[in-house]
């Protein structure tokens, strides 16, 4: 099989590293959340050696992101679980509990209520301290950030009128609904941004 490859990957993947080498520099086992080609999954774990790399995706993709962890194996890279936020249930693995979760470039693919629901079971599941991080374009006071995210919108619009880059007030508010507050909000290329959240402590 012929790896799958998101020329999108290969460009953001190590801004994306800067942030992550940081933001999960005292983490042990990340979930990454719609793993899509796996690029992100090869590339990130053997730079974070020590943390377990979970990757997840809908189950028809799977064999795609194998493809890539074949050609690029590292010892505390894992093969995809399945994981469709319409209907799974947290993952559990011998790992041990998830301490920190990664996503890029879902919450503007997937359904607001889809979005609502990644954030409800990060508030059950994610652990007192545990880190969140989510890569992908962002919405400020309701307006875009550029013109190319503008249009990026529309053109998500005209193929699922459920999609759409999220406004960032929104994101937060919603995190906080399940006990994630931002830590920081980093700019990145290409009108991007990472959000790194924290669960809060059950005395906070």
């Amino acid at each position: 099989m012929t790896r799958p490859f998101a020329q999108a990957c290969e460009n953001n993947q190590a801004p994306i590293f800067e942030v992550l080498q940081h933001a999960f520099a005292d983490r042990q086992h990340v979930l990454e959340i719609g793993s899509g080609t796996g690029q992100h999954s090869v590339y990130l774990a053997p730079r974070l050696p020590h943390v377990i790399w979970q990757t997840s995706e809908l189950p028809a993709l799977h064999a795609g992101i194998a493809t890539w962890h074949a050609d690029f194996p590292a010892p505390n890279l894992r093969l995809p679980l399945d994981m469709d936020l319409r209907c799974s249930d947290w993952p559990h693995t011998a790992d041990g509990v998830f301490d920190a979760v990664f996503t890029s470039n879902t919450l503007h693919i997937v359904a607001w209520p889809l979005v609502q629901r990644l954030f409800t079971l990060l508030g059950q599941h994610l652990p007192a301290g545990g880190v969140f991080a989510v890569y992908g374009p962002f919405n400020y006071g309701g307006t875009f950030t550029s013109e190319s995210n503008r249009a990026f919108d529309a053109w998500l619009k005209a193929r699922d009128a459920d999609s759409g880059i999220r406004d960032f007030e929104a994101v937060v508010a919603l995190a906080a609904q399940h006990g994630l507050h931002l830590l920081q909000d980093h700019v990145m290329p290409a009108n991007n941004r990472i959000l790194v959240f924290e669960k809060a402590s059950l005395s906070a």
